[in-house]
């Protein structure tokens, strides 16, 4: 331990003497899509983020209507407070669409996502055979790996 972490957890013990000890919140990335039209809509919404205690940096792509919130924060207060300004807000609903077994079936494709990405059909209520949703594999990579007996013979 460095004399930061000795520092760090000195201060803590003084701190908290006679306290319960609260679970630190882990640092972690918010993805959210927020409407966001103009330059005043960006600020707005920059400015609101902000200022929320825990926040590290805050990136806005205004082209995939698209905000992420880096810190010490919950996704669910993050939400709030970008719907307190006004904005129609959601949790990033898409993934890459290389991450989605069907990405083109009706539940995952969505007209309006961003260039390469479909929705997170693991947050829907699918009907289907497995149940689950597995990663896509390129079967050429798997056609030539060592673990194929057959690879041999392809060749």
């Amino acid at each position: 331990m460095g004399v930061g972490g000795t520092l760090e957890y000195l201060s803590d013990l003084v701190n908290n003497s006679g306290h319960k000890h609260k679970k630190k919140k882990q640092l972690q990335t918010v993805e959210l899509k927020v409407r966001m039209d103009c330059d005043g809509c960006e600020l707005k919404v920059k400015k609101a983020l902000s200022s929320l205690s825990g926040v590290k940096s805050v990136e806005i792509n205004r082209k995939q209507q698209k905000v992420s919130v880096t810190g010490y924060v919950e996704a669910n207060k993050v939400l709030k407070k970008a719907k307190s300004t006004g904005k129609r807000s959601e949790i990033w609903p898409y993934v890459p669409y290389n991450l989605v077994a069907q990405p083109y079936i009706a539940q995952a494709y969505d007209k309006r996502a961003p260039p390469g990405y479909v929705r997170n059909v693991e947050n829907m209520n699918m009907t289907s055979s497995t149940g689950t949703v597995t990663r896509y594999e390129d079967p050429y990579t798997t056609m030539f790996s060592d673990d194929n007996p057959n690879a041999c013979s392809i060749m």
